[in-house]
C-alpha cells in the first residue's frame, strides 16, 4: 500500500501510518527499530533498496530523509513537507516513509523525523554519503543510539577515517569497519591457535579502500607490531601477510571471493570471504545498538602509525 502526501505534516503522517495498519488487519507495529536515512534525491533509491532487504532480519520504521533545499532565493524560502507512506508486503513486515523536505524545512529535519520516531525503541542513524563531520553532534544524530557513516563514499576516505577518530563518539561506526568482519574473524581464529612471536604484517588493498586502512589499524593496535599498508589492484583488500619466526601467516584473496590461509606448520586451507553488498552490511550493523569499542580502538589508534614500502608513515590517499 502506497500513500501520497503533498504538503503535510508529521502528525498526519503518522495518522496514515495508524489508517494503513488497520486496513491491512494489522493494528500493532511488531517494529524493533526506527532507521533513518539522510540522503538526497539521486541516491535514496540504492540505501532504501538496501535497509528494506535488511528490514526482513530487524524489523523497522524507515525514514529516509531527503533534503530539497532548492536553488533559488525563491525556493529556500519555501518550507514544504510532502511524503511517501509504504505499508504492506512491498516493504516486509515494516514501514517506510520517504520524507521530501522542501526549502528552509531542509534544515530542520529533525523536527520532522522527531515525532514519526516509534516510541520506546532504538534509533539508528545512517548516512550513505554526505556525512556531517561531527555525527554525534548532528541534530538527527542525537536522536540515535548508533550512528552509521561510509569513509568509502568520501572523496578522502583516508582523511575521513582521521575525521572519525577526531570526532568518535560511542555509538558511531562505519561500514568501512562492517566490511572487514570476515576478515578480523578469520585472522582471530588463526591468531588463536598456537604460532610463534609476530614480528610485523601487511596489508595489501586498492588505493582508495579505508578497509584496508582499518584493518591495518585493528592489527597495529591489537599486535603492537609495525604494519604495513600496500597498494594492490584489489578488488577491496587482496591479502594480509604477519611475518613470524616459524615463517609467515597469510591471509591472500586475489579474487574479490575466495581466500586462501596459510599458517606455518599446517595444510593451506581455502576460506569464503566474499564481497558483501550495502544490505548485508546494514543487517549486521543493525545486530548491535552498543558501542562498537573495537572499532573506537582501531579508528583512534591513528593512520599516520601504519608505515608504507619504504618504512616511512604513507601520506593520505
Amino acid at each position: 500500500m502506497n500513500i501520497d502526501l503533498t504538503d503535510t505534516t508529521s502528525s498526519l503522517i503518522n495518522a496514515e501510518l495508524v489508517k494503513a495498519r488497520r486496513a491491512l488487519g494489522s493494528p500493532a507495529t511488531g517494529m524493533v527499530l526506527t532507521l533513518v536515512i539522510v540522503t538526497d534525491e539521486g541516491n535514496h533509491y540504492d540505501a532504501l533498496k538496501a535497509a528494506s532487504s535488511a528490514s526482513k532480519e530487524h524489523p523497522s520504521r524507515i525514514l529516509v530523509v531527503v533534503r530539497r533545499p532548492g536553488r533559488s532565493p525563491r525556493d529556500r524560502a519555501q518550507h514544504r513537507l510532502d511524503a511517501e507512506v509504504r505499508v504492506g508486503t512491498e516493504v516486509g513486515s515494516g514501514e517506510t516513509v520517504l520524507l521530501r523536505l522542501h526549502g528552509e524545512l531542509s534544515s530542520h529535519a529533525h523536527s520532522v523525523v522527531l515525532p514519526l520516531l516509534l516510541p520506546d525503541a532504538p534509533v539508528v542513524v545512517w548516512w550513505p554519503e554526505d556525512a556531517p563531520g561531527h555525527p554525534s553532534d548532528d541534530r538527527l544524530g542525537r536522536l540515535a543510539q548508533r550512528r552509521i557513516t561510509d569513509a568509502a563514499a568520501t572523496e578522502d576516505p583516508v582523511g575521513a577515517l582521521g575525521l572519525r577518530a577526531e570526532t568518535y563518539a560511542p555509538g558511531d561506526t562505519d561500514l568501512s569497519w562492517t566490511r572487514i568482519t570476515p576478515w578480523r574473524s578469520v585472522l582471530a581464529s588463526a591468531l588463536d591457535q598456537k604460532h610463534a612471536t609476530i614480528h610485523g604484517a601487511v596489508i595489501e588493498g586498492e588505493e582508495y579502500n579505508p578497509s584496508s586502512e582499518l584493518l591495518a589499524l585493528w592489527l597495529a593496535q591489537r599486535l603492537r607490531v609495525p604494519v604495513e599498508r600496500k597498494v594492490s589492484e584489489g578488488p577491496g583488500i587482496t591479502a594480509v601477510r604477519m611475518e613470524t619466526s616459524e615463517g609467515q601467516i597469510c591471509l591472500d584473496r586475489a579474487d574479490g571471493s575466495l581466500a586462501e590461509l596459510s599458517v606455518p606448520g599446517q595444510p593451506d586451507r581455502h576460506v569464503a570471504l566474499q564481497r558483501r553488498s550495502t544490505a548485508e552490511l546494514i543487517a549486521e550493523e543493525l545486530r548491535r545498538l552498543d558501542p562498537d569499542e573495537a572499532y573506537a580502538h582501531a579508528v583512534r589508534f591513528g593512520v599516520n602509525k601504519l608505515h608504507g614500502p619504504d618504512g616511512r608513515n604513507p601520506k593520505p590517499a
